[in-house]
């Protein structure tokens, strides 16, 4: 009997730590908030994202997205907003969606809700302030979420947004990183890029640059085509 309860103990135990670890990263979760991670796997359409930005990068960035005439969201730190606000502001003028990607990059799991209340809040803000726009997505940094993560969300009017594929471009080479994204881009794909690392000032993102420049082509040539994550979470008009 004393066994039976210390192994039934057990499982219940990782049972719970499982459930806990799915609702922190699991892409499919929304335990602690409105969130998703696909679009409309019905139409032909993917969204390209990029994390961490804005940085002095983002330029070079935004000039192949101009030249294959694509649209992208980018989840934009507001520390790196406030450093950088004319770029910032040229992703807005450019025409691409900017997300909420928190004020510092922290990871919440074990923070307090105030302090994640408050990353989001600070985000919000500089956003707001220096490129013009408010977002309505939010991306929690790492893909990590916590308790206090969902009531932060709802008092600022954001949607958690995780991605299909991330493309690892902070450490895999070129190739393997274009690989990954064309092997498992589909209909409705959220793809996960960085035009920054973190808070880093003047990154090299030369393997994110050339797998883009890469990729777009030949996604097209599939009869992909690039929506913004907003326009790709909505049902076609009829």
């Amino acid at each position: 009997m004393p066994n039976g309860a210390v192994i039934g103990g057990s499982v219940g135990l990782l049972a719970a730590g499982g459930f806990l670890a799915h609702a922190v990263r699991g892409r499919a979760s929304t335990v602690f908030g409105p969130s998703v991670y696909h679009g409309d796997r019905t139409r032909p359409a993917i969204a390209l994202t990029f994390d961490d930005g804005p940085s002095e990068s983002t330029a070079a960035l935004l000039r192949i997205l101009a030249r294959h005439n694509v649209p992208a969201t980018f989840f934009m730190c507001g520390r790196n907003v406030e450093r950088l606000p004319a770029v910032a502001r040229a992703v807005a003028a450019a025409g691409h969606e900017i997300g909420n990607h928190s004020d510092s990059h922290p990871r919440f799991d074990f923070c307090s809700a105030d302090f994640i209340y408050d990353e989001l809040a600070r985000g919000q803000q500089k956003i707001a302030e220096h490129a013009g726009v408010t977002p309505k997505l939010f991306r929690a940094p790492y893909g990590v979420r916590w308790f206090g993560l969902k009531s932060a969300q709802e008092r600022l009017g954001l949607l958690g947004v995780m991605w299909g594929t991330i493309g690892n471009d902070w450490k895999w080479p070129v190739s393997r990183v274009a690989e990954l994204v064309l092997e498992r881009a589909r209909y409705g794909e959220i793809i996960c890029l960085h035009d920054g690392r973190v808070m880093e000032t003047a990154p090299d993102i030369g393997a994110t640059l050339e797998a883009v420049d890469k990729m777009i082509p030949l996604l097209k040539q599939r009869g992909l085509r690039f929506e913004t994550v907003s326009q790709i979470l909505c049902p076609p008009s009829p």
